[in-house]
């Protein structure tokens, strides 16, 4: 898509922040208005991130307006609010390729842009990233400012917390953004606010701030009376008291969609010293009225029509994973009223909506805190409950200590739902499950289930609630095989495996969901097949049974070769002294770039064509 220089007037002169400070003041509202609709028709025929992007511009064209970018850092959380900063640092002409193969990054990255001063992804990052840039900008002296930008949802995580405890203690200059888009401060944002946001950057407020601290700084009682009485005056006006606890100047709330007041208040705050935090509040979805009714429903669109005010009807197909998964959490709290289910803010994601409303009592959304959902968890399983973890392959890396140390090294029956295992597709490197088995098949006392359809997925989940011991289900996004599940439900033999067909010379032993490719390639060269179902513990027996009768064994996941199922696989033979030649076929050492799960596969030779063609190869060495 080419920028059309006729609809974007304003924009077509402003396609870099060097052009954008050019502008005059009073042309930015033009500005923010065309890149909104631009936005909006670029994401309708590309699919992606909406509503986030939307309520982001009027700051996104402020903060590029007010620093100096990129010799100025500004550091995004997330990144799905980050496509105004795309378009305009740059990349308006590519907008229709992102998240697409070889196309733009979902998120800010680096490697694309010098404006992408820092790889994101996964939540609450920000501010870390930011503080450790201000110290470094710090040590060069050469007056770099720094901008964090975080949402009021990844605000929940304790690393944020962290960072801005850190922050507050060692006083570096910086400004964190807290983006907040809930209604629940809405009454406070108007006139009034906006001229207390400027009276409490102005000059003349922080002189009489700066010079009665430096008159009472001898005199400890007086000194710490009036730091309360300017702490208590503002805690009255303004909701900031926990982010000067933490040694922040907070300024704000403040409305984010008018532009003059973000630059006349970034403008202030620009060459403050030590930490200040921005309260700025937004609508997420922002002009595009569907997309403010729903900012849930519209935060990641396919392409659409924006005329028609909704998005296209679904076509009906095969029940997802975490549909499946949704389904048998309802249908197992129904029996077990010791169930409890938790989610780190990802109940729409994990299926967990309709458990959610029937069993309000049974379901925990802990917010964007993974280590907190593990040992509170475990917590639950210490004294009798059972704990169902539903959460993405990617967010239990940040939970991994408190998996080894609060869950499995005391053996406790908490049952972890790994949804997005494998690849993902257009979310990219931050988002592919591609290491899971790796870290998870390390750990002791640990059960670990890769179903290859959607019944047996529903009845491993069904083993690992019964077992009484740490156990982990992981499964991909989307649909599988097809396969509809059993109603009943039936506990699974622990480490056995599940004989397909039997072949000659070849056996391929497949881990999960990449099974219908493992059968179209079995049939082709008349190999043996294996579901193994379990990656711990293995099926000595079959492994056994498959290395005596086979000249090569063929392993295969959705996951990483270092240190996976096959690399498992590989370890027992060794340990039986069983000399048979094996191949490992599954995720390479790279973290894997974005595209459909479909491109991905054949890229990666791990659909059936791939398969085919990379044991042949082997088989000729």
């Amino acid at each position: 898509m080419s920028l059309d220089l006729t609809h974007y007037p304003t924009l077509a002169t402003a396609q870099t922040p060097e052009q954008l400070r050019k502008l005059p003041q009073d042309k930015l509202k033009t500005l923010a208005d065309e890149l909104r609709q631009y936005l909006l028709t670029c994401v309708s025929q590309s699919s992606g991130h909406f509503a986030s992007g939307l309520g982001t511009v009027e700051l996104t064209v402020a903060l590029h307006y007010v620093y100096n970018t990129p010799f100025d850092r500004l550091v995004w959380d997330v990144g799905h609010q980050a496509y105004p900063h795309k378009i305009i640092t740059g990349r308006a002409g590519r907008m229709s390729t992102i998240r697409q193969k070889n196309g733009l990054h979902p998120f800010p990255w680096p490697g694309e842009s010098e404006y992408d001063t820092f790889a994101v992804g996964h939540s609450s990052t920000s501010i870390s990233a930011g503080l450790g840039m201000a110290v470094a900008a710090d040590k060069e002296g050469r007056g770099r400012k720094v901008v964090s930008v975080i949402g009021d949802g990844a605000m929940t995580a304790g690393m944020a917390f962290e960072a801005m405890n850190h922050a507050g203690d060692i006083k570096k200059d910086m400004v964190v953004i807290l983006n907040d888009n809930e209604m629940s401060i809405s009454e406070n944002v108007g006139a009034l606010n906006s001229h207390l946001a400027r009276l409490l950057t102005g000059n003349f407020f922080n002189k009489i701030r700066d010079g009665g601290k430096k008159l009472l700084s001898n005199m400890p009682p007086i000194k710490e009376f009036a730091s309360r009485a300017e702490e208590h005056l503002k805690g009255m006006v303004v909701p900031g008291t926990i982010f000067e606890e933490l040694g922040f100047n907070y300024i704000g709330p403040i409305d984010g969609h008018d532009v003059d007041t973000v630059v006349d208040t970034l403008r202030n705050m620009r060459n403050f010293d030590g930490p200040q935090l921005l309260h700025v509040v937004t609508r997420k979805g922002k002009g595009y009225p569907q997309a403010e009714k729903d900012p849930i429903k519209f935060h990641a669109v396919p392409k659409f029509n924006p005329a028609d005010h909704a998005l296209p009807a679904a076509k009906a197909s095969a029940p997802s994973f975490s549909a499946i998964f949704g389904q048998w959490l309802c249908d197992m709290a129904a029996e077990d009223p010791k169930l409890m289910a938790i989610t780190p803010a990802m109940r729409e994601g994990s299926g967990m909506v309709a458990f959610s409303q029937r069993y309000p009592d049974q379901y925990c959304d802990v917010a964007i805190a993974e280590q907190h959902a593990v040992t509170f968890a475990a917590g639950l399983a210490k004294d009798g409950m059972n704990a169902v973890v539903a959460i993405y392959s990617t967010f239990l890396q940040r939970g991994y200590d408190q998996l080894i140390h609060d869950v499995v090294l005391q053996e406790l029956p908490v049952l972890f739902a790994i949804d997005r295992a494998g690849i993902v597709g257009a979310d990219g490197q931050t988002h592919q499950g591609a290491f899971d088995l790796a870290y998870l098949r390390c750990l002791p006392n640990l059960i670990i289930m890769a179903p290859a359809d959607e019944n047996e997925c529903r009845q491993m989940l069904y083993t690992g609630h019964l077992s009484n011991r740490p156990a982990a289900v992981r499964y991909p996004r989307g649909a599988g095989k097809g396969v509809a599940p059993q109603t009943t439900m039936r506990a699974l033999e622990i480490g056995k495996a599940r004989m397909i067909r039997e072949g000659s010379k070849v056996a391929i032993l497949n881990f999960g969901t990449l099974m219908p490719f493992a059968e179209e390639a079995a049939e082709q060269l008349d190999a043996t097949l294996v579901d193994m179902r379990f990656v711990k513990p293995l099926d000595a027996e079959m492994l056994k049974h498959v290395s005596s009768n086979h000249e090569v064994l063929v392993t295969l996941e959705d996951g990483c070769i270092a240190g996976g199922a096959g690399s498992g696989v590989v370890e027992f033979l060794q340990q039986q002294k069983i000399l048979v030649h094996t191949l490992q076929l599954g995720l390479p050492d790279r973290f894997i770039e974005q595209g459909t799960q479909q491109e991905m596969y054949t890229e990666l030779g791990l659909d059936a064509e791939g398969i085919v063609q990379q044991i042949n190869t082997y088989l000729k060495q």
